[in-house]
């Protein structure tokens, strides 16, 4: 899915936290927004997801405006993941029972997700009771089981450990070659962007300051904000 956004401004109050004149998302490609805390970010993906539509400018997914069809082809995962109280099978086979996906395919496609992200051990526990990896696991598995056109990713690998983050880009990768889906990740990883994403965009105050490809938006960004990025990283992993 193609996304473009023309002159979209959000504010708070008297504060703008997103004043962007013109932004193409590709389709079909995963891409990586990076930017400082406050850099509105977070506020871009809830804004594509249509959870906000308080701002003002003109949001375009295929040309058109965000419709029923559009809603049902896209799928947002946060840093905390909000999961049913039932069991982890249950819980990734949701969004196929909501939309009448016949029993047999539910069945086949909920088993891929679990051997995918290697949810076997604890398919039948209840996702609630679930460590924070492994509540990110499910999320992404109940985010991609119905194959969606749009996937949209807020950190979704944040203070969890290498192996689980391991499992998840490759469930993103895989979605994004098998189904032609259209990735936008935001991440504090500089090295997950070189791993995962092909695209990259850096935020700043609200703006998209660079865009292009993840080397040549690494290249024009200050030394010292990457490093804050790598120093993060490396702070989580002695966590």
């Amino acid at each position: 899915m193609n996304i473009t956004l023309n002159h979209i401004t959000k504010k708070y109050g008297d504060k703008t936290v997103l004043n962007i004149e013109q932004f193409d998302i590709k389709a079909g490609i995963v891409t990586g927004i990076i930017g400082p805390n406050g850099s509105g970010k977070s506020t871009l993906m809830k804004i594509i997801a249509g959870l906000d539509n308080e701002y003002t400018g003109a949001l375009l997914i295929e040309g058109q405006k965000i419709n029923n069809e559009i809603y049902k082809a896209m799928t947002l995962v946060f840093q905390k993941p909000y999961l049913i109280n039932t069991d982890v099978y249950n819980n990734i086979a949701y969004p196929l029972k909501l939309r009448n996906i016949a029993a047999d395919e539910i069945k086949s496609k909920t088993e891929k997700m679990i051997e995918l992200l290697q949810l076997q051990e604890i398919m039948h526990q209840n996702a609630r009771t679930l460590s924070g990896g492994e509540m990110q696991k499910v999320a992404l598995a109940r985010a991609i089981v119905f194959e969606p056109k749009l996937l949209l990713l807020d950190e979704p690998t944040s203070n969890i450990d290498p192996q689980t983050m391991q499992l998840m880009e490759n469930a993103i990768r895989y979605i994004n070659h098998i189904n032609h889906t259209t990735v936008v990740l935001v991440t504090h990883n500089i090295r997950q962007l070189h791993r995962v994403c092909s695209q990259a965009v850096f935020m700043q105050e609200g703006k998209v300051a660079e865009q292009g490809s993840v080397s040549e938006i690494l290249a024009k960004v200050n030394e010292d904000y990457t490093g804050d990025f790598l120093e993060q990283e490396l702070s989580t992993k002695i966590k």
